[in-house]
């Protein structure tokens, strides 16, 4: 994506070939902060301190990293069990988000034949930046997809302008380019169409106050922050057209796991005939699930994370303590949302109704004799 005239990823591997490279998601939007990572260490720290997140990200961003497990290994007394030890680690940075693991074994599986470390480590290299390039691909084909959904708006509203409410961060800061959520809006906006977008503050690290909005400002894309709760009553009183939201992981049965948040927005919407849509690549799935409050795992975070607010003070960044010092906190960073208030997926290869058979026509290769 553009951002002041210039094409940026918020992964990329440097020139030198031993360093990958990443915008400091903490830091935005009051400093804008380019990160190495030259180490399995450096790659963990950033996907648990969230200097990077959002599921294609954390995948991309675990293939990297098991590409330097991969070049560590070489120089390693037994490079295979090295390596292995590597990829476990990684995979045990965030339970989550699917991708994650997703991205680890998919490397893994592309070098396991390799006899030389030397070799391995090139091929792992070649994977991950095969992933990134497949993830930002399909993330253009969401946008494709989806803003199908908002020009049939358009025309229902005779040329008015679409009113579109997301939550968290699902732009292209969290999945290489374009986004998921916001990829049919960037996708409209080329186009011409007239929208508004609600973005969600998303408490309680800000993802939605801070990246979304700096993301759809930098593009010139007409926003307004809201606090979580004013959703509802916008839906209440006509001014929501669509919610399209992101996810972690999603079920083959439809259940999503996003932003803690995202199932009181689907309530709402459901309450209120809005249609409540999730954008997604097919590497967010997990075929293996068939019922999401059960069996995804929700991450709990540093309760600070809820107690301490971190913003601008003219010109220096200040934490501020909210609650009494002494009060209690829990920081349930996602929740999930059932398949029967999603109205439908977008994906790369078209959209879905949230229901087993119709995901499975989309993906029929993903059909297992236990949930197909």
């Amino acid at each position: 994506m553009k951002v002041d005239g210039k094409d940026l990823r918020p992964i990329w591997p440097h020139e030198d070939q031993v360093t990958v490279q990443v915008i400091d998601q903490r830091r935005l939007p009051h400093e804008f902060v380019v990160l190495d990572i030259n180490s399995v260490d450096d790659c963990i720290h950033a996907i648990e301190e969230m200097v990077v997140r959002g599921a294609p990200l954390i995948g991309v961003t675990a293939a990297y990293g098991v590409y330097l497990a991969a070049l560590t290994a070489v120089s390693q007394s037994d490079p295979d069990v090295f390596f292995k030890k590597e990829c476990r680690r990684i995979k045990a940075a965030r339970p989550t988000a699917v991708n994650l693991a997703w991205a680890v074994d998919r490397v893994a599986r592309a070098v396991e034949t390799a006899v030389d470390p030397k070799y391995r480590a090139r091929q792992a290299n070649a994977e991950a930046e095969r992933i990134a390039e497949e993830e930002a691909d399909n993330c253009r084909k969401i946008g494709e997809h989806g803003v199908t959904l908002i020009e049939t708006v358009r025309e229902k509203k005779g040329g008015a302008p679409v009113n579109i409410l997301t939550h968290c961060n699902a732009g292209w800061l969290a999945c290489i380019e374009c986004g998921t959520a916001t990829a049919p809006m960037y996708m409209a906006f080329e186009k011409g169409i007239d929208i508004h977008v609600w973005v969600d503050e998303t408490r309680p690290l800000n993802q939605g106050a801070r990246l979304t909005a700096w993301e759809l400002g930098k593009c010139g894309i007409a926003h307004t922050v809201i606090t979580d709760n004013a959703g509802g009553h916008l839906m209440q009183h006509g001014m929501v057209d669509l919610v399209i939201v992101g996810t972690d992981r999603t079920t083959g049965t439809g259940d999503v796991a996003n932003k803690i948040g995202t199932y009181l927005k689907a309530l709402a919407a459901r309450d209120n005939d809005v249609p409540f849509y999730v954008a997604l690549p097919s590497s967010t799935f997990d075929w293996d699930l068939t019922d999401g409050v059960s069996q995804i795992p929700i991450e709990k975070r540093d309760p600070d994370e809820v107690r301490i607010v971190e913003g601008r003070d003219n010109s220096v960044s200040r934490r501020v303590l909210v609650p009494p010092a002494d009060s209690p906190a829990v920081n349930y960073a996602f929740d999930v949302t059932p398949a029967r208030l999603v109205t439908g997926f977008i994906t790369e290869r078209g959209i879905c109704r949230a229901t087993t058979e119709d995901i499975r026509r989309l993906f029929p290769e993903k059909a297992t004799p236990d949930i197909a």
